[in-house]
């Protein structure tokens, strides 16, 4: 990989895009285990999916340049601020990666009709309101609420919906689980921000209740995470009881939070990345019970 190719492939965070196929993975199982699996739409929806969480991260690289918000950086190195990209270069760069997303939708409307459009709109419109604009979700501290949202119940249900044509409560009660592990990727590293981020006026959820606040946030996000889809739908949906087993993604996840609740700063930039592969384990395990 060049230099330039390198550069790019960091700006578009890959320890993050955990959270957009996550939720396309469950979805898929689900469709699968109820014989509506079509491989056609799965491989559109995690196209979309992806894209989007790549052009919500130009976008964020972007619009936090030009906010200051990255100003005292202490995470990994954002291109636009470090002089790598020119500002018109990312700008242009989330278009684009937006501009895919919605080529590679065409099919899922074309099978799925409106709902679907619907769904992407509203996807595109929150990636773009996340850190664009007058009052930016992540500067108000609604982050945490859409990430659970569409990395959760919105891209499980909507991966299930372009396939079978229906949504199940199952579906639904499935997205709880990765939408709340995209929350503690989310939690992390506004943990680590927290002092700068409250110096460039980001009220974020750290920024407004403090870091001992956001380290129980996290510890929930993990335990409710990995918990709360299978036990639910195993009880109430006749869901699969294999399902319960990604229930053991905890397990995971016990040397993350000894370092959420032990480090300060930079010192937890390794959080993230574990945090994303606890998100896919947990998946894997899900997707695993659903099918067998």
């Amino acid at each position: 990989m060049n230099s330039r190719a390198k550069i790019w492939f960091h700006a578009a965070r890959p320890k993050t895009l955990g959270a957009a196929i996550a939720p396309v993975m469950i979805g898929s199982a689900l469709a699968f285990a109820d014989g509506k699996f079509q491989a056609a739409a799965s491989i559109a929806a995690l196209l979309v999916a992806v894209s989007i969480q790549i052009a919500t991260n130009f976008c964020n690289d972007y619009c936090d340049f030009k906010k200051g918000a990255d100003k005292e950086r202490i995470g990994p190195v954002r291109a636009t601020q470090a002089g790598l990209v020119t500002p018109q270069a990312m700008k242009m760069a989330t278009i684009f990666a937006f501009a895919f997303a919605v080529a590679s939708s065409v099919y899922l409307i074309l099978r799925s009709g409106w709902p679907i459009m619907a769904i992407g709109v509203a996807s595109i419109l929150s990636g773009i309101a996340y850190t664009a604009g007058p009052k930016p979700l992540a500067y108000i501290g609604l982050g945490d609420l859409f990430v659970l949202i569409f990395f959760g119940p919105v891209a499980v249900a909507g991966t299930y919906f372009v396939q079978a044509l229906h949504v199940t409560p199952a579906a639904l009660i499935a997205g709880i689980s990765p939408g709340l592990l995209a929350v503690g990727i989310l939690v992390a590293n506004n943990l680590r921000d927290m002092e700068g981020d409250a110096r460039a006026g980001k009220r974020t959820l750290a920024v407004r209740f403090g870091a001992t606040f956001t380290r129980w946030q996290y510890t929930f996000c993990i335990f409710a995470g990995c918990t709360i889809s299978p036990v639910v739908n195993a009880v109430f949906f006749n869901g699969r009881p294999a399902c319960l087993a990604s229930a053991c993604a905890m397990v995971s996840a016990f040397p993350t939070l000894r370092l959420m609740w032990s480090r300060e700063g930079a010192a937890l930039n390794p959080v993230l990345g574990q945090t994303g592969k606890v998100l896919l384990f947990y998946a894997a395990m899900y997707s695993v019970g659903c099918i067998v």
